[in-house]
């Protein structure tokens, strides 16, 4: 029973939707449309949207639920997902699309639905109920709350009748709501208590010290990292694998400051396992969201941008450290996939792309898009290469998936090589042959669902690896991609200088958080030393001014996740503790000491040793779950190297001092590169060290610099080379 003008909305939206648009449903009108519309439908949230025709009365997060419930006296369910989370799905068809389930939902509830990527703030909030209360997390995400929004009892999937160990969803719901009618005070002790502790939980006490993290922390989280390693299968020991629970980045700056080889090892093990695996997408590129077994070979099929994105800046500094082709191939097979099936018209990034797609009979099965059968490929390459791709991808039966196969490194080259009879490097060419003509026969299979709403944080992530990958390879192509992401979030993203967490279809919205402004900042960074453009570093400037103005705690140090102004909820958080996604802290502490290096303005580094004093006891304590903080503590430490290039003015190129820096592996640098004259001139307006710099003797010359005290000037390489690759020793003491 909608008002009218609700209604006369909601009817609106539907018929607005595109030719061939397909309500997610199983209830429908004769003529094929959907029988129930909610108030989603007014969203433009992918996730929300695939729940507008549930016969449930969802309400989007905002104060119109908590006053409806607060009005009809009822608690209010959350549940909290999104568009590419597989169990998602099953709940959705297993009882949010059940009319008896629905039913019960909408007489004894008021319910809510959340895309998590779009508020990760109300996600992080009730995750933390559900730890506290004793469960594990994971999506969907489902609480209780009171009208005044505190949780009083949840967890992640409900079946909808009791399996398992685990409660039925309707019986849970007929239970809960008896309780509230019945103990409403109970509950409310409850939802109070466990507000407090959530709250508790996420506050960030005082510092009580000015002190920096001790340089001890470094080797501490390499031996800890060095004790949980699979020696195996790389990674860290246990029965389902996440790449970003080892922190390749951070071990490579370990090898770096230590030399030692066991890090570089792991490193390097790590990659190679997982560029071989299942996980790695063979045909398509890029990597799935997780391994499901020890051995990277059985993914959890859904692949997201900040994954991606995260593994190309990986296997980058790899390729860095050591040279090895292999490691840059994995960079561009991560890029090349995502500027051809990840990237909007207008140059923004998608988010992420289903787990789930239709087989030939039409029914949804996980991984079917990437599954193959011995005859599915004699098909798309005849039997005689189809032997051989079978040979290097594994293929056969009974396969590793229901009778398919997931394709993966198999063998060595040199093995196959060897029985087949032919050279290595003509193996190599007939195995990208293949796999271009693989790639085309996938293409004709239905693909699984994009998720196309554009993340400033994400966004920020992917901008970081082309730019830095299009500076490493020398390669303007990728420069012009991170551009052009840079250019689609700050133009159409930004309103009254601030940032917008989402865009979808044209419009943007919602409000922006910590995590999106650090990254899309750090992002800038690194787009302004592959572009050498001034209006990326004086874009992250001001960006940083609205991150001080609006999330800054000045009293305690660091950064809270909601902006003064966003909604208030029970706590606000200020994170420090890595996730799948880095802290926001650590990367915002980065900028600052980043930011403080190009602008020679002190108090960018002051704030950043305020974040590291602030969570001070949590980078003691728990030094393997911050290795993005790590990694800035290991720069603001060393410190790191102002790097000043300059050549004659209208030169070409800045020659070979660049392409040493492109492929040498320094982490703890800025670098500005730039030609005399006017272009010197823009860009030490932002970078003051530039002034009066100049290229001696007409010839491109290299000015490092330490706490803008630069060594003697030098258009030698080779003494380029020895100033860049010095690592000076890390004080001892606190």
């Amino acid at each position: 029973a909608f008002p009218d003008d609700l209604r006369g909305r909601l009817t609106a939206a539907v018929e607005s939707r595109p030719k061939g648009w397909e309500a997610r449903t199983r209830h429908r009108r004769p003529d094929g449309s959907p029988l129930y519309t909610n108030r989603l439908a007014l969203e433009t949230s992918p996730y929300l949207r695939q729940h507008a025709h549930n016969p449930v009365n969802w309400y989007p997060w905002g104060d119109e639920a908590f006053a409806a419930a607060k009005k009809l006296g009822r608690p209010v369910f959350v549940s909290i997902g999104y568009s590419t989370c597989h169990w998602c799905h099953v709940m959705e068809e297993e009882s949010f699309d059940d009319l008896e389930t629905a039913k019960l939902m909408n007489a004894h509830f008021v319910a809510i639905k959340v895309d998590r990527e779009a508020r990760p703030d109300v996600d992080a909030i009730y995750m933390r109920a559900v730890h506290t209360l004793g469960q594990q997390g994971g999506w969907p995400l489902n609480v209780w709350l009171t009208p005044d929004r505190k949780p009083f009892y949840g967890g992640t999937y409900f079946p909808p009748e009791d399996s398992r160990g685990r409660p039925g969803f309707k019986r849970l719901l007929t239970s809960l709501s008896q309780v509230w009618n019945d103990d409403r005070e109970r509950i409310t002790r409850q939802a109070d208590a466990l507000a407090t502790a959530v709250n508790e939980a996420l506050t960030v006490a005082p510092a009580t010290s000015t002190r920096l993290p001790p340089a001890s922390l470094l080797r501490e989280a390499l031996e800890a990292y060095r004790a949980g390693f699979d020696p195996e299968s790389g990674g860290l020991r246990g029965r389902v694998k996440f790449p970003a629970t080892f922190p390749v980045r951070l071990l490579l700056r370990a090898h770096r400051r230590t030399g030692d080889e066991g890090a570089l090892q792991m490193s390097l093990f790590t990659l190679e396992k997982m560029a071989a695996g299942g996980i790695h997408d063979q045909i398509g590129g890029g990597f799935h969201r997780y391994s499901t077994d020890p051995t990277w070979l059985v993914p959890h099929f859904e692949k997201m941008l900040y994954d991606n994105a995260l593994l190309a800046m990986a296997y980058l500094e790899a390729w860095q450290v050591t040279g090895r082709e292999d490691l840059a191939a994995v960079v561009r097979d991560i890029l090349n996939y995502v500027a051809r099936d990840m990237t909007d018209p207008r140059g923004g990034f998608y988010s992420a792309t289903d787990a789930d797609s239709e087989g030939p009979d039409g029914e949804v099965e996980e991984g079917r898009f990437f599954t193959w059968t011995s005859d599915e490929i004699d098909a798309a390459l005849g039997a005689g290469e189809g032997a051989l791709v079978r040979d290097w991808f594994g293929v056969g039966a009974p396969g590793q998936l229901e009778g398919r196969s997931i394709l993966h490194r198999a063998h060595t080259a040199a093995e196959v090589a060897q029985r087949h009879g032919i050279e290595e490097s003509v193996l190599a060419e007939r195995i990208e042959r293949a796999r271009v003509r693989l790639r085309a026969a996938r293409a004709e299979r239905p693909a699984p669902h994009r998720d196309e709403k554009i993340l400033a944080a994400w966004n920020g992530l992917m901008i970081s690896a082309f730019a830095r990958a299009g500076f490493a390879f020398d390669d303007p192509s990728l420069t012009r991609r991170a551009e052009a992401a840079a250019g689609f979030v700050l133009e159409t993203m930004r309103g009254e200088g601030r940032l917008h967490r989402v865009s979808k279809d044209g419009v943007a919205g919602g409000p922006a958080f910590l995590e999106d402004y650090a990254f899309v900042i750090a992002g800038l960074l690194d787009l302004y030393e592959a572009a050498s453009d001034p209006r990326w570093i004086a874009e992250a400037v001001a960006l940083q001014g609205v991150l001080d103005a609006h999330f800054l705690d000045a009293e305690n140090g660091g950064y809270f996740r909601t902006a003064k102004d966003q909604d208030v909820l029970i706590a606000r958080e200020k994170p420090a503790i890595d996730g799948a996604l880095p802290s926001g802290n650590a990367v915002a502490a980065m900028n600052l000491i980043r930011l403080s290096a190009f602008t020679g303005d002190e108090a960018y580094s002051e704030r950043a040793f305020a974040i590291f004093s602030a969570f001070y006891d949590a980078i003691v304590g728990e030094v393997t779950q911050v290795s993005e903080m790590l990694m800035a503590l290991d720069f603001a430490l060393e410190p790191g190297k102002e790097v000043l290039v300059v050549g004659p003015e209208g030169a070409a190129d800045l020659g070979p001092m660049l392409a040493l820096l492109r492929e040498t592996y320094v982490p703890n640098r800025i670098l500005a590169a730039v030609r005399q004259g006017a272009e010197l001139q823009a860009h030490a307006k932002e970078i003051p060290l530039l002034k009066h710099k100049k290229a001696r003797r007409g010839e491109v010359t290299a000015y490092v610099c330490v706490n803008r005290v630069c060594q003697f000037p030098t258009a030698d390489p080779q003494v380029f080379r020895e100033q860049i690759t010095q690592v000076p020793e890390l004080p001892t003491s606190d």
